[in-house]
């Protein structure tokens, strides 16, 4: 089992050299414009999930996968040639969903920023129910009594 150090280092070697290759080893015009965002590799490296984005609609992406499925074994074997470990990990593209996060993230946000400034206008418009402040002063207490009334809160016996 290889240390999590150099798991690391190899996925990261894995997301240069695949990302650098692409084109060149996928030479197909349909193939959309992939960015590989990030490469996780298994402790034993023998498994390698490569994480990508797709500039484009749903149908270039679905060429893009499409392609980047079919091309698999050549792209394993340029990483396996510039590597140059014992064993080649095998490799699994996986369409990567921060654009749709992203974007789900953002249609959140605008909706609580419209009822954060809708709850505003309302308070903004909001009136007091009964007086603006509806507690009794002490200068209240001392006139009531100068004048021979009960003290509030006074019980009368």
């Amino acid at each position: 089992m290889a240390d999590e150090a150099r798991a690391r280092k190899v996925a990261d070697r894995i997301k240069t050299v695949t990302a650098e290759n692409l084109e060149s080893i996928v030479k197909d015009p349909d193939l959309g414009f992939v960015t590989v965002t990030d490469v996780r590799v298994t402790g034993d490296l023998q498994h390698a999930s490569l994480f990508y984005t797709v500039f484009g609609d749903e149908d270039q992406r679905a060429t893009t996968a499409r392609l980047l499925e079919q091309n698999k074994g050549r792209l394993r074997s340029l990483v396996g040639k510039q590597l140059g470990i014992r064993l080649t990990p095998s490799l699994e593209w996986i369409a990567d969903a921060i654009p749709e996060t992203a974007a789900h993230l953002e249609d959140l946000l605008k909706e609580a920023r419209e009822r954060d400034a809708e709850v505003a206008r309302a308070a903004a418009e909001a009136r007091y129910a009964g007086e603006a402040d509806p507690y009794r002063k002490e200068r209240d207490e001392d006139a009531a009594a100068e004048d021979g009334e009960d003290a509030p809160g006074a019980d009368a016996r």
